[in-house]
């Protein structure tokens, strides 16, 4: 069984016992979340697809950690013009564990 969710703008495949990277999230560690946004649920070969969401279902998660993802550098230039920018970026996640899936 699994089910395609939307959380916080973006679309992850749920399955129990998975673990998902999510965008940060303000809760504490071990905090129970649930995620009414599902657009997909699929049982044993027969799939549940909402309009836009499916009614009644539900995913139940925990919260793991919090990490934050490897330095991105940009750099910028353009030649002749003396223009140069060196940046950098690194994108904070959440993992979370699915504990349930409820129809």
């Amino acid at each position: 069984m699994y089910a395609v969710i939307e959380y916080k703008g973006k679309q992850y495949k749920a399955e129990k016992g998975a673990t998902i990277q999510v965008d940060k999230i303000d809760a504490e560690k071990g905090a129970k979340i649930e995620i009414n946004s599902v657009l997909l649920v699929s049982n044993e070969g027969k799939a549940t697809v909402g309009a836009p969401y499916v009614a009644g279902a539900k995913v139940t998660a925990t919260v793991e950690d919090s990490i934050r993802d490897k330095k991105v550098l940009v750099f910028k230039y353009k030649s002749k013009k003396d223009y140069h920018r060196f940046l950098g970026h690194r994108q904070e996640y959440t993992n979370i564990k699915i504990d349930d899936i409820v129809m």
